[in-house]
């Protein structure tokens, strides 16, 4: 795992970054520069063999495990250290950049509660189409972040579109924002967006 930013120990919150398939965690610690949010802790964990899971997160859920499971596994094991180490989930900011975005889309509704924040750079729910999501916790106001492309060749904009109607019932504060171009990229006007959750999170750590 790569980390940048403050330590730990001195940080007055944390976010986690999950790289997408094919990518490394030094693209993920690029992407907290571009955030740059001072006092601010940036952890970025490794896949094996730098995927979560090994097919389409469209795919029956069957297909991608066992590797699926740990993937969660590993995540919830992460965030269970960080609340160990005395952090708050309103201290923590989580996330995902395609694949990693839809791992921490799910991490995020199967184990809901009040975060810093989600941020969720090209992605949704896992399940393949007609997938019914019945997930009973709470999100109590945490901002969701979602963006994207509304032509990109991996994650259909309409499944972005149908996790955030989801996180909405679950009490979250879902703010989209899709762009017409083609590209898996992560755009400057997404990177704002996401950089105005990480420093309210940070702001109301030190308040």
């Amino acid at each position: 795992m790569l980390a940048s930013g403050v330590p730990l120990e001195g940080c007055r919150a944390a976010a986690l970054l999950f790289h997408g398939r094919g990518r490394t965690p030094d693209e993920m610690i690029e992407l907290a520069a571009r955030m740059a949010v001072p006092g601010m802790a940036y952890l970025a964990p490794t896949a094996d063999g730098n995927s979560w899971y090994p097919y389409s997160f469209l795919e029956p859920l069957e297909r991608n495990q066992p590797a699926l499971t740990h993937a969660l596994a590993a995540y919830a094991a992460l965030v269970a250290d960080l609340l160990e180490r005395g952090f708050e989930q309103r201290r923590l900011v989580l996330i995902g950049f395609s694949q990693g975005a839809c791992l921490t889309a799910e991490y995020a509704a199967r184990h809901a509660g009040r975060y810093g924040g989600v941020v969720l750079f090209t992605g949704g729910l896992i399940g393949p189409p007609g997938t019914r999501w019945e997930y009973t916790g709470a999100f109590d106001g945490t901002p969701i972040f979602m963006g994207g492309s509304t032509v990109d060749a991996f994650v259909p904009v309409a499944r972005m579109r149908e996790s955030a109607a989801i996180f909405r019932t679950m009490g979250a504060q879902v703010t989209e924002q899709f762009y017409d171009q083609d590209g898996h990229v992560i755009t400057d006007a997404e990177i704002a967006a996401a950089r105005a959750i990480i420093q309210s999170t940070a702001s109301a750590a030190e308040a």
